[in-house]
């Protein structure tokens, strides 16, 4: 019963706060800089920019703590932080102002999602598949992304724009109470030395010394790249090329959220081959080809069922990917590995910002949009190789030796695959 009570109180945490911060994104930073400050792809690119550093920074900061005090101490942490932020946000008035408390909210607020996603191996039961709870958690965080895009475009059309930061600051006050009440093992873990610096390069290099955990991470950047795009651009195509208000970039990302929920909903149920590092390329090429469906046309309705298709891949892309993560990482560097994901996440967005606006300028919008999720098609497909190469060698062989207590380099790894060393195929022990 306790277990599913706190399952039940991250589900909350994780929905309202997906909710107040999808309609802060969506309405808030994007609507208010688009419509209300009238923002170039230039202003727009400059403004994703600061945030993907300052969010970079505060998920690589929050890797550290979560591995020391546990995912509820900084979900609850990063919320009540997030409030005043979000309040000065709705009264910002001048644009170097704007950017700034976007780039301030970026830092305290990205925590939240890193906390979320490293919760669910602190959840899970003995004999439980894990990716039964990241589904949960994550459909959650889909079901708050369907609301507050929807929320936020009622929110404009009734008020205006800046007013989705009051709703943000009431999810921020919501989520805090329900993850508080959580209660988890969140005493330090062993390997603490008490110097930060030391953990957190400690963290980056068991992200990037096995195989499998790097793979993951650098397709989590692919993928991420693809949206980098949109970061610049979407609220542009909905401006300039479809022509319409503020608020359908709100009722467009619901039905995109929509396809969020369904999509998470189905890695439960997916084939256990699925489960693999050639499972995930093949999924983000989904996710790439998914794009075109989305903004490949200027009618609405059309675009509807894009969103809805391309949310669906999506959502089923996501915990799949944090699943993978969460198997591999070593469980007292599980907040690290999480974090420098997250890292990659940000830098993946944040590197087509530096030239998506004269893209935008020399090809239009949309087809730069188009031309960006056939290149992450593109990118995830060539790996198909490489992956199909980790999962014959055992993907998921342990980032811990059972006897030493040593990180498994790339050597040993590929040794155990030339010696044929008996190791469950990930999905087996998913299962």
């Amino acid at each position: 019963m306790g277990n599913n009570r706190n399952i039940t109180l991250v589900v909350i945490a994780r929905l309202v706060s997906r909710m107040g911060g999808t309609a802060a994104f969506f309405i808030g930073t994007w609507g208010v800089a688009a419509y209300t400050f009238n923002a170039t792809p230039s202003q727009l690119a400059l403004m994703s920019a600061c945030a993907g550093v300052a969010g970079i920074i505060g998920s690589a900061i929050a890797g550290v703590l979560i591995d020391r005090f546990g995912p509820r101490t900084v979900m609850v942490g990063a919320e009540l932080l997030t409030i005043p932020v979000v309040l000065a946000l709705a009264s910002a008035t001048s644009w170097p102002v704007f950017v700034a408390l976007v780039a301030v909210f970026a830092g305290v607020g990205i925590p939240t999602f890193t906390a979320g996603e490293a919760f669910p191996p602190y959840l899970v039961r003995e004999g439980e598949p894990l990716e039964s709870v990241n589904a949960w958690v994550e459909g959650a965080g889909s079901v708050g992304f369907v609301l507050g895009p929807a929320v936020g475009a009622i929110v404009a059309k009734t008020w205006d724009a800046s007013a989705v930061f009051y709703v943000m600051a009431a999810g921020s006050v919501i989520a805090a109470l329900a993850a508080w009440f959580v209660r988890i093992d969140v005493s330090p873990r062993e390997h603490a030395s008490g110097n930060a610096a030391r953990e957190l390069i400690e963290g980056f290099r068991v992200a990037y010394s096995a195989p499998p955990v790097r793979y993951i991470i650098f397709m989590g950047s692919v993928m991420w790249f693809g949206f980098g795009f949109f970061s610049a651009l979407e609220p542009l195509f909905y401006r300039d090329a479809v022509g319409v208000g503020v608020e359908w970039i709100g009722w467009m990302n619901t039905v995109y959220g929509l396809g969020l929920v369904v999509g998470s909903a189905l890695l439960p149920r997916a084939p256990k081959r699925v489960l693999s590092a050639t499972g995930l390329a093949l999924t983000i090429v989904a996710v790439g080809l998914g794009t075109l469906a989305y903004v490949g046309t200027t009618q609405l309705v059309t675009i509807a069922i894009g969103a809805a298709v391309w949310g669906t891949i999506t959502g089923f892309v996501g915990p799949l990917l944090r699943t993978l993560l969460q198997f591999d990482a070593p469980p007292e560097y599980l907040g690290r590995v999480m974090g420098t994901a997250q890292n990659h996440r940000s830098a993946g967005e944040l590197v087509p910002l530096a030239f998506a606006p004269a893209l935008a300028a020399a090809f239009g919008v949309q087809a730069v949009l188009i031309g960006a999720g056939i290149a992450v098609a593109l990118l995830a497909a060539g790996s198909v190789p490489y992956a199909r190469r980790l999962d014959a060698a055992g993907h998921g062989v342990p980032l811990v030796a059972p006897r030493a207590g040593t990180l498994v380099d790339e050597a040993e790894y590929a040794a155990a695959a030339i010696a044929e060393e008996p190791v469950h195929a990930l999905g087996d022990r998913l299962g």
